[in-house]
C-alpha cells in the first residue's frame, strides 16, 4: 500500500464510517498526523487499504483498542514539567481553595500520573475529604493502567520522599501502587472530548498537550467548552505549546502563562 495513494484508497471513507459507528470524528484531528498514524497501523497489520482495515477494526476489539491508543501519544509522568506544577501549587491552588469541596477535572489523563500528582498537591493544603477529581481519557487501555495505579519504582523517584512514603505502597512485584485512600478521591471514566458532555462548575481543569492534535475548529470548540465547564474564577491549565490567543473571546483571561481564569 503506497502512502501517496492512501487518500484514493479510502482514508476519507474510513473517517466517515468510523464516525458513524463509533461517534469518534477523526476529521477533527490534524489530518496529516492522523492519516500517517493510521496508515502505519494499517500496513503494520497487513491490510491493503483503509477499507480492509476498517472492516477488520469492526470485527476486532484488539485492533480497535490499538487504534484508540494510537490516536494520541500516551505520554505521562509524575510532575511532568515540574516548573508548571510548582506554579500550580504556589500561585494557582491558593486562589482556588475554599471551605467547600474542590472539583477538578484531569482531561485526557492517559495512564493516571497527572490526576495522582494533582491529588498529592491538593492533599497538602486541604483535607482529603474536600478533594474530588474526575479523570478521563478516550483510551480504555490507558484508563485501565490509571485505575490500577501501579507503577515502576523509578517512575516516582522525582517525587518528594515524604510523598512516596505517604501515597504509595510497594507490592510483591517490586512495583509501587497508589494508596487506596488516594484512589477513593479520583473517579476514572472513558470520555471523548469531541463528542461527550462536559462536567460543570469546576474549580480546575487540566488538559495538557492534547489540543495540539486537533484542527483549529476543534480546538476552538474545546476551549469554549472548557471555559463553560469552569465556575467563574476557575482555572484552565494547558500545555506548554498550547497558548490560547485572544482568551477573552472565550471569557477567559491569562493569569500566568498556560493558566487561564474564567471571567
Amino acid at each position: 500500500m503506497d502512502h501517496d495513494r492512501s487518500s484514493s484508497l479510502g482514508y476519507d471513507w474510513f473517517v466517515e464510517q468510523f464516525r458513524s459507528t463509533t461517534g469518534i470524528d477523526l476529521s477533527l484531528y490534524k489530518r496529516a498526523q492522523m492519516e500517517r498514524r493510521l496508515f502505519a497501523l494499517c500496513t503494520k497489520r497487513g491490510y491493503q487499504s483503509f477499507e480492509e482495515y476498517y472492516f477488520a477494526v469492526q470485527d476486532s476489539s484488539v485492533l480497535l483498542a490499538e487504534l484508540l491508543d494510537r490516536m494520541t501519544i500516551n505520554v505521562s509522568e509524575f510532575l511532568r514539567n515540574p516548573v508548571r506544577w510548582e506554579t500550580l501549587k504556589k500561585d494557582i491552588i491558593p486562589r482556588l481553595i475554599s471551605s467547600r469541596e474542590f472539583h477538578a477535572w484531569s482531561a485526557a489523563c492517559s495512564t493516571g500520573q497527572e490526576p495522582y500528582t494533582l491529588f498529592m498537591i491538593l492533599a497538602n493544603v486541604i483535607s482529603i475529604e474536600q478533594i474530588s477529581i474526575l479523570a478521563t481519557d478516550i483510551d480504555v487501555q490507558a484508563l485501565s493502567v490509571a485505575k490500577r495505579g501501579q507503577y515502576a519504582v523509578q517512575e516516582i523517584t522525582m517525587l518528594d520522599k515524604r510523598w512516596q512514603d505517604s501515597y504509595f505502597i510497594e507490592d510483591e512485584h517490586h512495583k509501587v501502587v497508589v494508596a487506596p485512600f488516594v484512589k477513593e478521591r479520583i473517579t476514572f471514566h472513558q470520555h471523548n472530548l469531541l463528542a461527550d458532555v462536559f462536567p460543570t462548575h469546576l474549580d480546575l481543569i487540566i488538559c495538557r498537550n492534547v489540543l495540539i492534535y486537533f484542527t483549529d475548529d476543534a480546538k476552538h470548540m474545546l476551549i469554549e467548552k472548557f471555559a463553560q465547564a469552569l465556575r467563574v474564577g476557575g482555572i484552565l491549565f494547558v500545555g506548554g505549546t498550547e497558548q490560547i490567543f485572544h482568551p477573552e473571546t472565550y471569557r477567559l483571561k491569562q493569569v500566568i502563562p498556560f493558566f487561564y481564569e474564567r471571567i
